[in-house]
């Protein structure tokens, strides 16, 4: 009995060792910031901070190296900062300039690695050049309000900012503060040298303390990999050719599907990267309206297809700008020209491909097995069919309004709604008629049968 007490009483011990032991170790909740400062990072900081409360960590940490970014997304990281009731920690691994710099001073401390900087606050342009001075005075208000938040001195942190301003002895007028990982321990805006982020747990007491990493969702995975210029192009060519191929195919739904989709691909993640707004999608959306207009109901309309496709561009092309608004101090020089040639190019492609290999695409029997679905057939039990219209098919006739591709020919003095088989079709022109297709007559110039 006493030999099972010896080994027992060992074993319960080591048991209740290892549990007090994991009960007492506490979470430090770590994300990185090695990336421009903008929406993504805004995002990912919300995230990272809600899942840190969920776990009750006892520190967030935040691993950066950035040379700054937007204002307005930085504010939005410093303030989520500021809330969280669970201490924040910034480790600099080699820079926190302008925005960096920002979201630095909101956290409770600061360590740096060795060669590491801090400040250089100043608002600028995409080209380096300083903003007016109302975004100067912005910041540096934001700059002061941290720093006397988070107990540092708040004329240090104008002076990242405001060149104009002097400290004695710190700093001296027409130059902007960027410290040192030494000059910044030296003036209270770092609490230690370290060597890695790791390194910061010898410096908490009340340990024993574990690192748990945050890990991107499928859904943050997911938006990057949308926003990539090479898949916004990829879905610009899907918006677009879906719209195309519906026109020629009316009542198959699967082009346009694919449209739809393809759209909501589109602006969807660039919503959530602050992009597009809500009026530059409404644009997209009355922009494809006019275009139907134009087609369907008032063919021959030239200034409402134009205003559709100016719509359209512009709606698409100002979704992958950084504009506020019609004001744009934020867009580097040539996005916006860039934006609007690849949404041209995009929407002039598939009208390229219809045009040079429309006919064999359109006649193919798979085209025409899709454009069928919703044909109600004699073999399949149906018998009602508009013989009017299908014996028409082999006549000619004249076009009454363009067909781009869909308009209306006239026939033995009646008017019937129309589909190009051959891209653009002019008014006046004698086309021949090559088939029924639904309620609508598929026709030809006759100069190209």
């Amino acid at each position: 009995m006493k030999a099972i007490h010896h080994i027992v009483t060992p074993l319960l011990f080591c048991l209740f060792s290892i549990i007090n032991t994991q009960a007492q170790t506490k979470i430090v909740y770590q994300y990185d910031i090695h990336e421009e400062i903008g929406p993504p990072v805004s995002r990912l900081t919300k995230t990272a901070i809600a899942e840190a409360e969920k776990i009750h960590a006892a520190y967030i940490l935040i691993d950066m190296d950035t040379y700054g970014g937007l204002v307005d997304a930085a504010d939005e990281i410093r303030t989520a900062l500021l809330k969280t009731k669970i201490p924040t920690i910034v480790f600099i691994r080699n820079n926190a300039a302008s925005a960096g710099a920002l979201i630095s001073i909101a956290c409770d401390s600061i360590y740096m690695a060795p060669g590491a900087t801090i400040g250089a606050a100043s608002v600028v342009n995409q080209n380096g050049e300083l903003m007016p001075e109302k975004y100067q005075s912005y910041m540096r208000k934001k700059m002061r309000a941290t720093a006397e938040q988070t107990g540092r001195n708040p004329l240090i942190a104008e002076g990242m900012t405001d060149e104009n301003l002097e400290i004695d002895s710190i700093k001296l007028k027409g130059k902007i503060i960027t410290f040192s990982t030494n000059e910044a321990m030296k003036y209270g805006y770092c609490n230690g040298e370290i060597a890695k982020a790791q390194d910061v747990l010898a410096k908490l007491s009340g340990g024993p303390y574990v690192i748990e990493k945050h890990e991107s969702s499928l859904v943050e995975s997911l938006v990057l990999w949308l926003v990539h210029p090479a898949v916004s192009g990829i879905l610009l060519l899907l918006i677009f050719g879906g719209i195309y191929f519906e026109f020629k195919a009316p009542g198959t739904f699967l082009p346009i599907g694919l449209s739809v989709v393809a759209a909501l691909m589109y602006f969807a993640p660039l919503y959530l990267e602050g992009l597009a707004a809500n009026w530059e999608i409404l644009m997209f959306a009355v922009g494809l309206i006019l275009i139907i207009i134009e087609i369907f109901v008032t063919p021959g309309s030239i200034v409402i297809g134009a205003a559709g496709i100016l719509f359209t561009i512009s709606g698409l092309a100002l979704a992958l700008v950084r504009n506020i608004g019609f004001n744009f101090d934020y867009v580097p020089s040539g996005a916006l020209a860039f934006a609007f040639l690849l949404v041209t190019v995009a929407m002039a492609m598939p009208l390229i491909f219809i045009v040079a290999f429309g006919k064999t695409i359109f006649t193919s029997p798979a085209f025409k097995r899709m454009s069928d679905v919703g044909e109600m057939k004699q073999s399949k039990g149906f018998s009602i069919r508009d013989h009017s219209l299908q014996k028409l098919v082999g006549q000619t006739g004249i076009a009454v309004t363009n067909l781009r591709p869909a308009g209306r020919v006239e026939i033995d003095g009646e008017q019937h709604d129309s589909i190009s088989d051959s891209g653009f079709i002019e008014i006046g022109s004698e086309v021949k008629v090559l088939r029924v297709q639904s309620k609508y007559l598929t026709v030809v110039k006759t100069s190209e049968v």
